[in-house]
């Protein structure tokens, strides 16, 4: 799993661990729009919550991580985008122990707040206001950064320094990553 703070890089590295492991990737809006594509149940009842502008339920996210393992994924995958608050963690959880699928390790991306709001502002994206960019790291501070407590108490939190070239960082991802991820 993924966690950091938006801008912190969890995406490009995601897919470059997620490439060279063979790894199921679970990002939770990839998941979301294909549902909703789909025309499934849980993609229907997901698109009523995304119509409206509120965020889809954890249960709803759940459910769909769940149907992802349930075909095939379990043996081997990567989350990103989820959990982002210690109650969806802690349905993960619940979830994943009934999968017999557990979480081998935690990457947490840390990012210097300076460094991450030039990395937002620089992406060009219409949503990447000053404005927004703060508001989005309040909230990320508020509900998600818990989280490293919550996995470390686990044994299962490994912080990585995301500032550095590409390459580096994801030297220092790979040498975190337990040997029998991807396995």
């Amino acid at each position: 799993m993924f966690l950091g703070p938006p801008g912190a890089g969890k995406g490009t590295q995601a897919e470059r661990l997620r490439t060279e492991l063979d790894l199921a990737h679970l990002a939770t809006g990839d998941l979301l729009r294909a549902a909703v594509a789909d025309g499934t149940e849980l993609g229907t009842e997901a698109k009523r919550y995304m119509d409206a502008g509120e965020l889809v339920p954890d249960e709803v996210v759940i459910g769909m991580i769940r149907e992802r393992l349930a075909a095939g994924a379990s043996d081997a995958f990567l989350l990103d985008g989820f959990p982002r608050s210690v109650p969806q963690a802690e349905a993960l959880d619940a979830m994943l122990a009934e999968l017999n699928a557990p979480l081998d390790a935690v990457i947490a991306l840390e990012v210097g707040r300076d460094e991450l709001i030039k990395r937002m502002l620089g992406r060009g994206r219409a949503d990447d206001t000053l404005e927004t960019v703060e508001n989005r790291l309040r909230v990320y501070e508020d509900q998600t950064k818990p989280l490293f407590g919550y996995y470390d108490a686990r044994g299962l939190l490994r912080t990585v320094q995301g500032q550095g070239t590409v390459d580096e960082v994801y030297g220092v991802i790979k040498a975190a990553v337990p040997a029998q991820a991807g396995q």
